[in-house]
């Protein structure tokens, strides 16, 4: 049972202690515990062939490279280039798709939109580096106001700028990257500059951008792009396995490949999470959380691109693959260890509660991390406000994390039929509940800041009077 006689306990912090009704107040139970082990991967071959399939050994090479010693976000943004480097693949392969049939509008609308939030993550991310003071200054970056606006020689470099009163710079463009190939293209020349344009404006609060042909009219200093993405050595691994079957196979290969570099992304960023709730950086750790709210979303986003496959020939290709579930937990989206990793993790968030409240479980299970959220919710005393952002942006990770398992069930009927997300058990009741819905209709994985608002609300719907004179200091007073 809850403790109802929490307000008793709240006198230092300001709260009157006045209770109206209270044995009208509504009763909360908490849920079960998460288990976390309540999540597992697909069986060994079927995650050993969908890491064969995708060549995600070789992908993790790249990522797990280290080829900048003092850059220490190098393993957080470097799948993060890759991931935008390869979605730019999918572009001419999406453009380049001759079928009459293929919904070529659609997929540039779709493909935009993505590009454009995986542009806006990335410059996140860099702005992120600059502002901490162990990371400012140690991206690899090129210099282009030291050419004096001498042309080099390997054919990067494209374009002369001069400003008035300034030294000519020259605007530098990635070798390798498809971008500037998209460019030149009749078919994608429109999107592509579209792009361009959309990396000139996300990264306009860094202080270099990333040199893939946008204008770059302030003439910051380039990324060194090539060196840090590699995108000729990226690219040899475009071709796949199954490639001979058809041309969707080309189009999952490459969607899923984008997945997986963002669930790379993800899984740093966890651990940066981690090592800044440890060392109390809230603030910090707070940004990083929303945007791994940010990334949650983006696998969706990324994972409804396959709503746009032509259904006869994916289901032909599923079939050749062998993409077939036997059993609730050998869904598709359960092959990758990846995205099981990341989940275990976001709900593991849960336990970095008590730390960010400062308190200690209380071992016979009474109130007490309920009781520090409602007088941190309702305090904001100084240094309040990182916790406060921390703790909604870890709801926050648990929306979008239940959000992108409703809407893969949703897409895994769709694109690949009911029995599907049933591990193909032959009868599906409306009421059954499977593996991909355990995920989305468990219970809360913050009990205790649930229960805390729950109260904290209830008590202000019944003491209306009660407001804050300052929202800093957390002072209250009682209307009269």
């Amino acid at each position: 049972m809850v403790d109802l006689d929490w307000k008793s306990k709240m006198v230092s912090s300001g709260v009157p202690t006045a209770s109206p009704k209270l044995s009208n107040k509504p009763r909360v139970s908490f849920p079960s515990p998460i288990r976390t082990s309540d999540i597992s991967p697909a069986s060994s071959s079927a995650c050993s062939s969908y890491e064969h399939y995708l060549r995600l050994p070789e992908l993790s090479k790249f990522w797990i490279s280290r080829d900048f010693p003092n850059w220490k976000n190098e393993s957080l943004i470097k799948p993060a280039l890759q991931a935008l480097e390869i979605t730019f693949r999918l572009i001419s392969v999406v453009q380049a798709d001759p079928r009459p049939y293929a919904n070529g509008l659609e997929w540039r609308r779709r493909l935009e939109s993505l590009t454009s939030n995986e542009i806006e993550l990335i410059a996140l991310l860099f702005e992120d580096g600059e502002e901490a003071a162990e990371t400012r200054g140690t991206v690899p970056i090129v210099d282009i106001s030291t050419s004096n606006g001498v042309l080099a020689r390997d054919g990067s470099s494209v374009e002369v700028w001069k400003l008035p009163g300034s030294k000519p710079f020259v605007s530098r463009t990635s070798e390798g990257s498809f971008l500037p190939r998209l460019v030149t293209w009749q078919k994608s020349e429109d999107m592509a500059s579209k792009i361009v344009f959309s990396i000139e404006c996300a990264m306009r609060r860094c202080p270099f951008t990333l040199g893939l042909g946008e204008p770059n009219l302030a003439g910051k200093p380039l990324l060194d792009y090539d060196l840090i993405c590699r995108p000729s050595d990226l690219h040899s691994l475009k071709k796949s396995p199954s490639d001979h079957i058809n041309l969707e196979n080309q189009v999952l290969f490459t969607t899923r490949q984008i997945l997986e570099a963002w669930i790379r992304v993800s899984r740093e960023l966890h651990t940066r999470i981690g090592d800044r709730i440890d060392g109390q950086d809230f603030g910090k750790a707070a940004s990083d959380c929303w945007l791994l709210e940010r990334i949650w979303k983006l696998l969706a986003e990324i994972e409804d691109l396959h709503l746009l496959m032509d259904p006869g020939d994916f289901l032909r290709l599923k079939n050749k693959l062998a993409i077939k579930a036997s059993s609730e937990s050998e869904a598709f989206c359960f092959r990758s260890k990846g995205l099981i990793e990341i989940t275990r993790a976001s709900k593991d968030l849960n336990r970095k509660v008590p730390a960010i409240l400062g308190v200690e479980v209380d071992p016979k299970g009474g109130p007490r991390i309920q009781e520090a959220a409602m007088k941190l919710y309702h305090g904001h005393q100084d240094g309040d406000s990182g916790r406060i952002h921390l703790l909604q942006a870890l709801q926050a990770i648990e929306s979008a994390l239940k959000r992108f398992f409703f809407s893969y069930r949703q897409l895994i009927m769709i694109v690949m039929g009911s029995l599907e997300m049933k591990g193909n058990r032959g009868m599906v009741s409306v009421d059954s509940t499977d593996a991909l819905s355990h995920i989305f209709l468990e219970p809360t994985y913050f009990p205790s800041l649930d229960a805390a608002k729950t109260f904290l609300g209830d008590f202000l719907h019944y003491d209306p009077g009660v407001v804050t004179v300052n929202g800093s200091n957390g002072t209250v007073r009682a209307k009269h």
